[in-house]
């Protein structure tokens, strides 16, 4: 059996559907701070505990000792290329 749609009903579902979408809008304002102070307050500690760890993972240098913490990646060219041969124009 179908049932048709009352227009007061159809009224009732697009107001309430624009209460939920306000309401929203206006808790997502509230909470919207909040929520960002909590992710940068859990990302600054994650952030500034990687660098905590390090100097205690170190062992204490003698002064004037160098090291090298990094080894820089070296680029390495294709010899097997080809061979260049120089042309002239012939007019």
């Amino acid at each position: 059996m179908l049932q048709q749609a009352s227009v007061t009903g159809f009224v009732r579902t697009i107001l309430i559907i624009l209460l939920i979408y306000y309401g929203l809008k206006i808790l997502s304002r509230l909470f919207a701070p909040l929520l960002l102070k909590y992710i940068a307050k859990k990302a600054e500690e994650k952030f500034g505990g990687q660098f905590q760890q390090r100097p205690q993972q170190q062992q204490p240098k003698k002064e004037g000792e160098v090291t090298i913490d990094k080894i820089p990646n070296t680029k390495t060219s294709n010899k097997d290329v080809g061979e260049y041969v120089d042309y002239e124009e012939i007019d």
